[in-house]
């Protein structure tokens, strides 16, 4: 499961890092947006489902 949000948190930084090279205006806002919120949502489920070790 961890590796999974990993590799989807990997692609979503790439794609969002990408965009403003690939694309311009409304369409590069809408591809960041969208895969801005996804990279925060895979951050906090790995945050929220860490080890926590003593």
């Amino acid at each position: 499961m961890k590796v999974l949000l990993w590799l989807v948190l990997t692609a979503a930084v790439a794609v969002n890092v990408s965009t403003s090279l690939a694309f311009e205006g409304v369409r590069q806002v809408l591809i960041s947006t969208g895969t801005g919120v996804v990279a925060l949502a895979t951050a906090v489920t790995l945050f929220l489902t860490r080890r926590r070790g003593v």
